[in-house]
């Protein structure tokens, strides 16, 4: 599995290339993939936080003690739509965010020339987290559930975004654009 994920992600590099590539370049589409990896741990947390809740690890997360918007953490993320993809949505949320980190992590810093399918990958699943993060956000917790989770609005935040830390690498695929080395 190592070797064909090597060879996916960042053919005719050694581990020891690949790192120093990965860890030394200061690109603007290494700083944007630093950038998801960021966002990518804080939208985890968040989703971390409503699992242990969802899964009946802890029986309550507090809200914020403000009386406009009404959160109601505990009636969000008990809802019938929050279990409505056969487990709690709190672990597939986690899991999407593992997803995007692997994905902003995944090869050299210059894979949009010969792996393009990646920063194109993570654009198209980033993009379907965010219409499913809007979805929660602009429809179901004001209208259906008629309160506010904070943890989900992070994380909601989060995967917008991600999406948008990817359009920039993905837009160099596009139109072919290779960087200017000075």
């Amino acid at each position: 599995m190592r070797e064909y994920l090597m060879e996916a992600t960042s053919p005719g590099l050694s581990p020891r290339q690949l790192r120093d590539r990965i860890q030394n370049d200061r690109g603007r589409e290494m700083r944007y993939r630093r950038a998801i990896v960021s966002v990518s741990l804080i939208g985890m947390a968040s989703m971390a936080a409503v699992t242990l809740f969802q899964t009946g690890i802890i029986k309550r997360l507090p809200d914020p003690p403000v009386r406009r918007p009404r959160f109601d953490t505990e009636r969000v993320n008990s809802s019938k739509e929050a279990y409505s993809y056969g487990m709690p949505d709190g672990p597939l949320a986690l899991g999407m965010h593992a997803a995007n980190l692997a994905m902003a992590a995944a090869g050299p810093p210059q894979r949009y020339e010969d792996r393009p399918w990646l920063p194109v990958l993570a654009t198209v699943s980033s993009g379907a987290q965010a219409a499913v993060a809007a979805k929660y956000l602009f429809h179901q917790m004001p209208y259906v559930d008629k309160a506010w989770c904070p943890y989900c609005v992070v994380d909601a935040l989060t995967h917008f975004a991600t999406f948008a830390l990817t359009l920039p690498e993905t837009t160099r695929v596009i139109s072919g654009r290779k960087e200017q080395r000075g």
